[in-house]
């Protein structure tokens, strides 16, 4: 075979194998603060994070509500949809903040795949329904 068409045929090849990689896979899972993060949220932040906690005392953080929990603090929000490296409530609760401000504050830290679903649901467009 000339080397010119093994050239074109090797090239064709590999990328039909690259277009080919991601099928069969499925999409991810669309995340709602509703169904997916509130559940997390009340277990794990809205002890600390609800009216007159220690939490919402220091920071104005409210994390009851989906409007509270965008709405953010007296600095600024906490998440920033679509960019979940840029929001504060990851980078808090994925140790990617100084470690004394890790979250949830005195307890164990979250297990990576509720950081990883809260990740998710941020990049997604944190959608509340």
């Amino acid at each position: 075979m000339p080397t010119k068409q093994f050239l074109t045929l090797a090239t064709a090849s590999f990328t039909a194998a690259v277009l080919l990689s991601g099928c069969g896979k499925e999409a991810p899972k669309a995340l709602t603060y509703q169904a997916d993060i509130k559940p997390i949220l009340d277990q794990h932040c809205v002890e600390c994070h609800k009216e007159g906690g220690s939490g919402t005392e220091k920071s104005g953080l409210l994390m009851d509500t989906y409007a509270a929990t965008m709405r953010g603090t007296r600095f600024g929000p906490v998440v920033i949809p679509g960019q979940s490296i840029n929001s504060t409530l990851y980078r808090l609760i994925s140790n990617k903040a100084d470690p004394s401000l890790r979250m949830p504050h005195d307890k164990a830290p979250l297990p990576d795949e509720t950081v990883s679903k809260i990740k998710d649901w941020i990049d997604q467009g944190a959608k509340e329904q």
